[in-house]
């Protein structure tokens, strides 16, 4: 028997939330699911997918490990698609300040922030950081997670930049899990820049993003767009010149203030636009026009106690929304999906059947990979995940903690919660 070959059979639920690109609007709601389902992947790859009865008339038990999901839901591996899970140091004390009155952007003024965990990061090791990265994997895994995207961004000097993307690199060929690997460079403003930031978009251009851009070390470059930190026209420069070198690009954009973030997203063919808590009608409108996913971070606003983004009003607009984790040290220290499942359901008004699209072919997508993972289709990667309950509706339901039984990634049975170690 050949690994990656496996076939799931009896499922009470197969989700297959089929499709190859992210759905926009309506489309959302529609999961494709198949009662009493199968699935059959071989070396890693779907091969079949429909009822037990099909296949079980196809295909050959014997030729196969055989996963038997009576009573439970089947669907795609999460893709948690915006997240920056390699850094150094933790900022609980930073959380607490929060909880007095601090403001997020109060907090940075005075050197905390972003540029707290940029000092822990440059003074951590490589193996330190793969350490820590890898035991922060193992968590997500263990939520259903098969596909993450993890940002750099605690460097802001070429050393530290280079570092974050060089052990997401080295994790990504060790972990079940894979990384799709953003250079976040411009995630915040250097003491030494402050008041030339132009001059740091320079630096970030001139010397770093060839790097990165040479060794393939990120697929994606992002930038936070924001209010006292860079600039519409600085957020254009950057990602003009990383998509000139070849890499793709995404935008914190109009967390904190309404910038006008979504629609240089738009204007720039952006992959996802993220945050989004203060988009304008405008810009969102942009957005839906020009396919670029919104990506929302439901756990940060609960984080920071902020007003979440408007999910209901941007689905019926016609986007394609994502919803992903943001795990970071600072505003959102928190890997947990059914989380995320239960803020978006319960406080952004999205279907139960929205947030299990966004978070699989939708976070496909908004890592641009749709056409590859995200959905139980035949020719797609075997990345499947299989619930302890009957339906999708227990994700949710069971408030923050995680429903997820077992997980195959490529075809191999990865994480199994009945298995003790």
């Amino acid at each position: 028997m050949k690994k990656g070959n496996v076939l799931i059979k009896n499922a009470a639920e197969l989700v297959t939330c089929s499709g190859f690109q992210a759905k926009k609007g309506k489309e959302m709601n529609d999961l494709h699911v198949i009662p009493q389902g199968a699935v059959v992947m071989e070396e890693g790859i779907i091969k079949a997918v429909g009822t037990t009865e099909e296949i079980l008339k196809n295909y050959n038990e014997s030729d196969y490990e055989v996963i038997d999901a009576t009573g439970k839901a089947v669907l795609p591996g999460f893709v948690d698609s915006h997240t920056h899970f390699v850094f150094g140091g933790y900022r609980a004390e930073e959380f607490s300040w929060r909880l007095r009155g601090d403001s997020y952007m109060e907090i940075m003024e005075r050197g905390g922030g972003i540029i707290n965990s940029v000092r822990a990061t440059k003074e951590a090791t490589k193996e330190e950081l793969h350490r820590v990265g890898k035991k922060r994997l193992d968590s997500m895994l263990s939520f259903g997670v098969t596909t993450v995207e993890g940002k750099s961004g605690y460097g802001l000097d070429y050393d530290t930049e280079i570092k974050q993307l060089e052990v997401m690199d080295t994790l990504n060929q060790e972990h079940p899990i894979d990384i799709v690997k953003t250079f976040l460079g411009a995630h915040a403003v250097p003491k030494d820049y402050k008041g030339r930031e132009d001059e740091f978009i320079d630096y970030l251009i001139e010397q770093v993003l060839p790097t990165v851009a040479e060794r393939n070390l990120a697929e994606f470059c992002d930038i936070f767009c924001e209010k006292n930190v860079f600039s519409v026209e600085q957020s254009r420069r950057l990602l003009i010149k990383a998509k000139e070198m070849g890499m793709q690009v995404k935008l914190h954009a109009d967390e904190i203030v309404q910038l006008g973030g979504a629609e240089l997203a738009a204007e720039l063919g952006a992959v996802s636009a993220d945050h989004l808590l203060q988009a304008s009608d405008q810009g969102i409108a942009d957005m839906a026009k020009a396919g670029v996913v919104a990506t929302l971070l439901p756990a940060t606003a609960f984080s920071l106690r902020e007003h979440y983004a408007r999910g209901r009003y941007m689905i019926d607009q016609g986007c394609a929304v994502a919803l992903a984790s943001d795990l970071n040290p600072g505003s959102c220290f928190t890997e947990s999906i059914p989380l995320v499942f239960a803020l978006a359901t319960l406080y952004m008004k999205m279907s139960i059947e929205e947030a299990v699209t966004a978070l699989t072919i939708n976070g496909a997508a908004a890592v641009g990979r749709a056409d590859q993972i995200g959905s139980i289709d035949v020719g797609k990667q075997g990345d499947v995940i299989i619930l302890e309950f009957p339906s999708y509706k227990y994700i949710p339901y069971h408030i923050a903690v995680s429903t997820v039984e077992k997980v195959v990634k490529k075809g191999v049975l990865v994480f199994d919660k009945e298995v003790k170690s």
